[in-house]
């Protein structure tokens, strides 16, 4: 077995921190940075010292060994990258201000890569001609780019960050499916290896495009997804994604259309507390604007709109909320009380909520008065029904009707099948077995490579510090010596006993520091086993403690070399 590195700390460039960087919010931040695995930069920048360099490689480790293990091959391709291949999907545009654009000297247009799904199908198109050069996956581990406009979180929400991006090629949409399992298995046994706590959930596709779907979200507090569980079934998704089901009911009883005056009741709770009815019996119009062209909303009034959904489903479009200037010269549009029935040249769309058959109340376009028994489908059009709702713990589970419970997690992988929608955009072809062209079909698979450190930062500490797993951790052991020159001779000795047996060694050998002091670095840094030569050094003594449940065991130096090389 080869002999493993002894890391002496007397050497090593870590300084740890008794207290909280003043701009940290959440655990993983405060953490990395006081146990000296990160430093920032600037605003979204973060620099990786060595023991956060080592956790670092060893999560690229565990992906290239699974990538590899499905047949992928890794190559390199450049950041800096050329605007026309974006220009002409369109993302160009469609990734507005997140995209770091520059010019060269000459004037060139240039970005830095977000995503690289154009530059590898162009590099396919140059090396694949025919059917039996596919199907092929590709992927990188490579920094990334994205202009935040308030980077925050560390390592979990930077401008610049280290992912996985990897790419499918095939013939056939049952290539590609075939494909896309492989990813998700695979996804599966890295974070399992990382042992992160993760779920697989049904997803948007956004500016990726294609067909299906699935994000691995690692459930944190610290997470900016929310996302539905079902308690009974195996339903998980994106809030995003959560749809609810047009259910139409018979209208044959209600009542026909009837204006009632509601002055000064331009919100849903002024007007609900007017007539004494729940919110939930109204019906709320947002207006906002596509491409400069109003559209109207309706939702019901005890429910809020998710403008993420919004422009997910009008993407690439641009979209916002209307202003008063729209409403001059507009007798249709009476701020506060829009109603669905007689809007005039305006697209109404609708949650499946507004099912036909349903009876509300709503605005009647005119100041001081609504309508009730406003039915969908009798005294309005419903243009397309689109789930737009911001999701609520307590809905119905799309999969059984079951409650959903919503959690917060940190999105730490994302598998899309692509389909054809960039091989359209470059004429990806290769000849077919018949001598005819034949389309080439994508996915597209990432993994947040520095993220998924943070989500295991999250995930994987106590009120003491890091707790790392071994599969990733700096070390396997962290040998401490008390401080007496006995006991740091002893640990020298221990720490090359065991790293000739290829037992990775980091050993606290620093002169002029208390025990106290190295204690409460070694269970800050978070390396599984914590091995102390102390106060019984003499007799040739150590204390083995478990970082994680905190057992501890006076073992000779023998035995504890036994022990750990065995584990």
């Amino acid at each position: 077995m080869a002999k493993a590195q002894v890391q002496r700390m007397s050497r090593l460039m870590v300084k740890t921190l008794r207290d909280d960087p003043a701009d940290a919010e959440v655990l993983s931040h405060k953490l990395l940075v006081r146990a000296g695995y990160v430093r920032r930069t600037a605003a979204g920048l973060w620099s990786w010292l060595p023991l956060g360099k080592k956790v670092l490689a060893n999560v690229e480790r565990v992906v290239r060994e699974e990538m590899d293990a499905i047949g992928a091959q890794e190559v390199t391709l450049p950041a800096l990258l050329p605007k026309e291949p974006y220009e002409a999907t369109g993302r160009w545009e469609e990734y507005g201000a997140e995209l770091f654009r520059l010019n060269d000297r000459k004037g060139g247009d240039y970005l830095l890569g977000p995503t690289h799904e154009e530059i590898f199908t162009l590099l396919v198109k140059d090396q694949c001609t025919s059917y039996k050069d596919l199907p092929v996956i590709l992927y990188q581990v490579q920094n990334k780019y994205r202009d935040e406009a308030r980077p925050r979180a560390g390592i979990l929400r930077g401008r610049e960050f280290l992912m996985k991006d990897s790419y499918s090629f095939d013939t056939a949409d049952e290539g590609l499916a075939e494909s896309y399992g492989l990813h998700r298995a695979a996804y599966q046994r890295i974070f399992e290896r990382l042992g992160l706590d993760y779920r697989i959930c049904a997803a948007t596709a956004g500016a990726m495009g294609g067909s299906k779907s699935e994000e691995f979200l690692a459930p944190a507090a610290a997470g900016e997804d929310t996302f539905a569980d079902c308690p009974h079934c195996d339903y998980a998704a994106n809030t995003e994604a959560v749809s609810y089901a047009l259910k139409p009911v018979d209208a044959a009883d209600v009542p026909a259309l009837e204006e009632i005056p509601t002055p000064d009741t331009p919100t849903i709770e002024t007007l609900a507390a007017h007539l004494g009815v729940p919110a939930s019996a109204t019906l709320k119009n947002l207006l906002v604007k596509v491409d400069g062209e109003i559209v109207a909303i309706g939702v019901p009034g005890d429910r809020e709109v998710d403008m993420d959904k919004v422009e997910a489903h009008f993407a690439p479009a641009a979209v916002e909320l209307v202003s008063a200037e729209d409403f001059a010269g507009r007798d249709d549009l009476v701020k506060g009380y829009v109603g669905p029935a007689g809007l005039e040249k305006v697209t109404f769309l609708a949650d499946p909520r507004i099912a036909p058959g349903t009876a509300w109340i709503t605005g009647a376009n005119k100041d001081g008065v609504h309508a009730k028994n406003v039915v969908a489908g009798r005294d309005f059009e419903v243009s397309a029904y689109v789930d737009v709702v911001v999701v609520q713990e307590g809905d119905p589970c799309p999969a059984c009707g079951t409650g959903l419970k919503l959690d917060r997690a940190i999105e730490i992988g994302h598998i899309f099948q692509l389909g054809r929608k960039y091989a359209d955009a470059f004429q990806l072809d290769v000849l077919g077995q018949n001598g005819k062209p034949v389309r080439v079909t994508m996915g597209s698979y990432g993994i947040g490579v520095s993220r998924a450190v943070a989500a295991l930062a999250e995930q994987h500490a106590d009120d003491k510090g890091l707790v790392w797993s071994k599969e990733i951790a700096p070390a396997d052991v962290h040998v401490v010596a008390a401080g007496k020159a006995l006991q740091t001779e002893l640990a020298l000795e221990v720490s090359d006993k065991l790293a000739a047996a290829g037992v990775r060694v980091l050993v606290d050998d620093r002169p002029g520091i208390s025990p106290g002091v190295k204690f409460t670095d070694s269970e800050l840094i978070g390396v599984p086993q914590i091995l102390v030569a102390g106060r019984r050094s003499a007799d040739g003594i150590v204390e083995l403690k478990d970082r994680r449940t905190g057992e501890r065991e006076e073992l000779t130096v023998e035995e504890a070399v036994a022990r750990l090389t065995s584990a």
